[in-house]
């Protein structure tokens, strides 16, 4: 759908329309679905386990279609991931499972990327390893909440972690590639890495970015720098290709930096979004259009029950 200023000199958001936000809002919750598998949620852990497989070594396309497919299924079955379905004895099963959660949710996708990230779920979720300092400060670092120079900050809690924020960016730009004929792989790698400086750089938001003025840069690539260097310590090659990604995203002249900032923006305002919503939810919505209390045996006596306390 082109932008509205589009004769204006703005490029085009290529295949992008408002048909695309309810998946992608799905997606989001994945910074809130938790279990008892291990602490963090599932967006945290698959930034941890997308960054364990770089580092040691494997081949960032692989992660990439690996990471990007177990967001994909975990939208909707959360931590059922392979090798739990392995542990629960589903054996062949497995994967057909997740196939199936797979093509549920991706019927818009682009099928050249649907085909391989498809084909990526029977390997499932990266194993884990260990990985740079970065990757726990990143989980342990706040997002600012809604900033403005001059005006008090809005806190929403809870508040998501810089990790969740760019295991979203690097999926949902995965997604936004072929609208831009985007290298998925390149856009992947930026979101994974465009927040390195907040390892070390609390997070305050435009207003403390516009109370450091001129020094704001040297604040950034000084605190993004360090990452690099721990990076280049142990994967001197990764620590290159990652400097190539995340190059050209200061502006939007390259297919990768317009994937990028299509999915930088959309996590920005969504994961606010969310929030709004879930203060505006409904009885009506949670008992009638969701069907919290479903069909089954005893549905006639909860159906009671709810009347009774005045809850119907």
């Amino acid at each position: 759908m082109p932008l509205s200023g589009a004769a204006e000199g703005l490029v085009p958001s290529a295949e992008l329309t408002p048909a695309a936000l309810p998946f992608l809002r799905e997606l989001g919750d994945l910074k809130r679905v938790f279990s008892a598998q291990a602490p963090g949620s599932i967006a945290e852990r698959l930034f941890a386990l997308g960054w364990a497989a770089l580092v040691r070594g494997d081949a960032p396309a692989a992660v990439m279609e690996q990471v990007t497919g177990a967001a994909l299924v975990s939208a909707r079955l959360g931590d059922l991931d392979l090798a739990t379905l392995n542990t629960l004895g589903l054996g062949d099963d497995a994967v057909t499972v997740l196939e199936r959660a797979f093509d549920e949710v991706t019927h818009d996708l682009n099928p050249a990327l649907a085909q391989r990230l498809r084909a990526a779920l029977a390997r499932g979720r990266p194993v884990p390893g260990p990985v740079p300092s970065f990757v726990g400060k990143l989980a342990h670092q706040p997002r600012a909440g809604v900033t403005c120079p001059g005006h008090p900050r809005i806190l929403l809690q809870p508040a998501e972690n810089h990790a969740e924020h760019c295991l979203m960016v690097a999926v949902y730009g995965v997604l936004a590639s072929p609208w831009h004929g985007a290298d998925p792989v390149s856009v992947f790698l930026a979101g994974m890495a465009h927040h390195f400086h907040n390892a070390d750089m609390p997070d305050s938001g435009y207003s403390g970015e516009i109370l450091l003025g001129d020094r704001l840069d040297t604040a950034i690539a000084t605190a993004r720098q360090a990452c690099l260097d721990e990076l280049a310590a142990t994967a001197p090659d990764l620590a290159l290709v990652i400097t190539a990604a995340l190059a050209p995203i200061g502006g939007d002249v390259t297919p990768e930096a317009r994937a990028f900032h299509v999915a930088d923006v959309l996590d920005r305002v969504l994961e606010i979004e969310q929030h709004l919503r879930a203060a505006g939810l409904t009885m009506q919505v949670v008992l009638h259009d969701y069907g919290l209390v479903h069909d089954g045996p005893v549905k006639t006596f909860h159906d009671r029950i709810l009347a009774d306390a005045g809850l119907a």
